[in-house]
């Protein structure tokens, strides 16, 4: 097996269940190192459930999900919580720390010296399009909408963690920042070449940014596979996400 096609996070016979009510049902897919995995799909279709599942936030009510080789319920939550980095679309940056403080936050409480932290901070800053001298004392009130999305990014990135979960978080934000964020995250995963997670319900973020696209409906994965294959998919559900994008294009 080649390093492109190792497991980072896999899904066996997973499904998660609120009193009587399914909100994911038999799940069975693996994320490969190194992949742009898109889970797509409409607004309670089960994407950030699926996302919650991955560190720990939600536990399978049957089934296991793997990451890095041991299941979610065997590891530490918070050990597990600080090696996978999690953008959210509200961003949740704390109001009372400075913009190096939530960068530095994960790698802090890790025990990073203080120069260590400060180098990684600058260097993260850059790297998400931010000048460190202009940016680094601000607070995230003194930011755009954007900015505070980057911040976001570079603080789920801190600690170097091999797996990114994005959960929709360039949603909220006006088209035209959100094509820049778009296409710097793009070459972001290829430099850095993390394992992402990235839900969407939008078709041409997807196309844009999936190594592959894994499409829910109701709570099960209905379609798994590359740009192309996705399509040529039959699936109803897949039909009209492509029917969208058509009218788009």
């Amino acid at each position: 097996m080649t390093d492109e096609q190792k497991i980072a996070v896999e899904f066996r016979d997973v499904s998660y269940r609120v009193q009587q009510r399914y909100l994911l049902s038999d799940l069975n897919f693996s994320i490969y190192r190194g992949e742009a995995l898109v889970l797509l799909g409409r607004s309670g279709s089960g994407k950030t459930t699926t996302l919650k599942l991955i560190n720990r936030l939600l536990s399978p009510t049957q089934g296991q999900v793997i990451v890095s080789d041991r299941p979610t319920t065997a590891w530490n939550a918070i050990q597990l919580r600080r090696s996978i980095g999690y953008v959210i679309q509200e961003i949740g940056l704390f109001p009372h720390l400075s913009v190096e403080e939530n960068i530095g936050l994960v790698p802090s409480l890790e025990g990073w010296k203080n120069s260590r932290l400060k180098s990684r901070v600058y260097e993260l800053l850059h790297l998400v399009g931010l000048e460190p001298e202009k940016f680094a004392s601000r607070y995230p009130h003194q930011l755009s909408g954007g900015q505070r999305q980057r911040v976001g990014v570079a603080r789920a990135l801190a600690a170097d963690p091999p797996i990114l979960l994005m959960d929709e978080p360039f949603g909220a934000l006006d088209p035209i920042t959100r094509l820049e964020l778009q296409q710097q995250f793009f070459y972001l995963q290829k430099q850095l070449e993390k394992t992402v997670i990235f839900v969407t319900h939008d078709i041409q973020e997807a196309f844009l940014l999936a190594s592959r696209i894994g499409l829910m409906e109701e709570g099960k994965l209905v379609s798994l596979g590359v740009p192309s294959e996705f399509r040529q998919d039959p699936h109803p559900e897949a039909q009209r996400f492509l029917a969208c994008l058509r009218v788009l294009e």
